[in-house]
């Protein structure tokens, strides 16, 4: 694994000469034409400034000037100067966009790579719009207080024929279930996506089908959030790239088919302390859980603020779509182990291997910005640390069975039913906020809530259907 980013800078913010170096021969050696310098917008998109290979160098020492006004929601017209500093850590070649000359070998192949890079306003400090710098603020915060945060997603998408008017009714492209073989027509494609990321050095643990017809999912190795929220925005346009190799498209639109499974982002998560890289949320004398104190008071903190953090995790109205009874979604706040209907889960080990204790949180969906997911999850569940907020009792039992009346006696709380209440929701909730800055904070509500009236004010194909005919 590559070491961190803040150990490849000089103090000054530029690229240690010995790691631009290294970094410039190996673009010289491979015949690396173009580079292109990514980052995200506010929702997560990827956005990128391709230059040819021979300016390299002169970004790595000055940066890259570019308009940030021009992006919806990232700057105002006052910032519009503002430049890319390239994270070296990030260097990789882009395996899909390697071109062979004719009669060439592999050695004249012309190939693009990718760097990863940090905005930053003019004097040289970060722009606090760029959610990258949102999720460096919140590790820092952990880490100020000992300790290290690492994620390992479960990235689940749809693979439907691409065919005219698959945007308006999608068809998956297998009848296959959850972990199928016979009828898993894209077990191919999986292994593409998964060797493919593997050569922009980004682990996967596993694949494999999911639930519904044409549903996949791949899971990262756990890795330091800002490593892995890297990687879901690479694997997120890698897999586009490939699926459309195959004739195929993937979205990663949480419910985009009625009556099935929609998909999720479950978020495996640990607190590593930074003195001697145990894991601070494991405690073997607890004999039921395996939980520390720190561990149930993380819980607590995210499950006080879930409401709050569900707009940044599950940021679409169709988010809403997938968090309903009957289908393995989370509706109801609480924790335990085997309940797959639990907002948190603490999954078990296999027998007789004690490798840590991890923290599942299954409300995120894969159209989240992980960078804004990450950091507002990791200040909820810090803040249940430095409050020390006490954990309610485990549920195990099946909570959609719950009636009203037992729910209120388990005072269990809902989480959001649509992205309205979810707004409203954040902007009581002054942890999520601050994880956000102000910014951000106020560009994403706004922007969302212009959403949620749209959506509000259409007239829908289900209405018509259902009510057309009898008034």
């Amino acid at each position: 694994m590559n070491s961190s980013a803040d150990e490849q800078r000089s103090p000054t913010g530029v690229p240690h000469p010995r790691e631009a170096a290294r970094v410039l021969q190996q673009v010289e050696t491979r015949n690396v034409r173009f580079i292109n310098l990514e980052f995200t917008d506010v929702v997560g998109m990827a956005k990128c400034v391709t230059i040819p290979a021979e300016q390299l160098a002169d970004t790595l020492a000055h940066g890259k000037w570019f308009d940030g006004s021009a992006i919806e929601g990232f700057a105002r017209v006052l910032e519009t100067d503002m430049y890319l500093r390239p994270d070296l850590t990030t260097y990789a070649e882009v395996p899909w966009h390697t071109t062979m000359p004719a009669g060439s070998g592999d050695a004249q192949a012309e190939r693009v790579a990718r760097i990863i890079c940090d905005v930053l306003m003019p004097a040289g400090e970060r722009f606090a719009g760029d959610p990258r710098a949102v999720l460096v603020a919140a590790l820092g915060e952990a880490d100020a207080l000992g300790f290290r945060y690492e994620v390992s997603p479960e990235l689940e998408f749809f693979l439907l024929r691409e065919r005219e008017g698959a945007a308006t009714d999608p068809l998956p492209h297998d009848r296959g279930g959850y972990f199928d073989l016979s009828t898993d027509e894209a077990a191919d494609v999986r292994r593409e996506i998964a060797s493919e990321l593997g050569q922009m050095d980004i682990r996967i643990e596993s694949s494999h089908h999911e639930v519904a017809a044409g549903q996949h999912e791949i899971d990262f190795v756990a890795a330091d959030a800002l490593r892995i929220a890297d990687a879901v925005v690479t694997a997120r346009y890698a897999i586009k790239a490939i699926a459309q190799r195959h004739g195929l498209w993937a979205t990663f639109l949480p419910k985009p088919l009625v009556g099935i499974n929609g998909s999720g982002m479950h978020t495996h998560q640990r607190l590593l302390r930074v003195s001697d890289g145990a894991d601070a949320f494991d405690d073997p004398r607890d004999s039921e859980y395996g939980l520390s104190q720190v561990g149930r008071r993380f819980i607590a903190g995210q499950l006080a603020h879930a409401p709050g953090m569900s707009a940044i995790v599950a940021p679409l109205v169709n988010s809403y779509k997938r968090l309903v009874p009957g289908f393995e979604a989370p509706v109801m706040i609480s924790w335990g182990r085997v309940n797959r209907e639990a907002l948190v889960r603490v999954p078990r080990a296999a027998p007789g291997i004690r490798e840590g204790v991890r923290i599942e949180l299954r409300s995120p969906d894969p159209s989240c910005n992980p960078y804004l997911a990450f950091a507002v999850m990791l200040r909820a569940g810090l803040d249940g640390i430095t409050h020390e907020l006490p954990l309610a009792q485990p549920v195990e039992e099946g909570l959609y069975t719950l009636d009203e009346l037992a729910r209120l006696r388990w005072n269990i709380g809902l989480l959001p039913a649509t992205l309205g209440e979810a707004l409203t929701a954040l902007q009581s909730d002054d942890v999520a906020l601050s994880a956000l800055g102000e910014q951000i904070a106020a560009w994403f509500v706004e922007a969302k809530s212009r959403e949620w009236r749209e959506y509000r004010q259409q007239v829908h194909l289900w209405e018509l259907h259902r009510y057309l005919p009898m008034y």
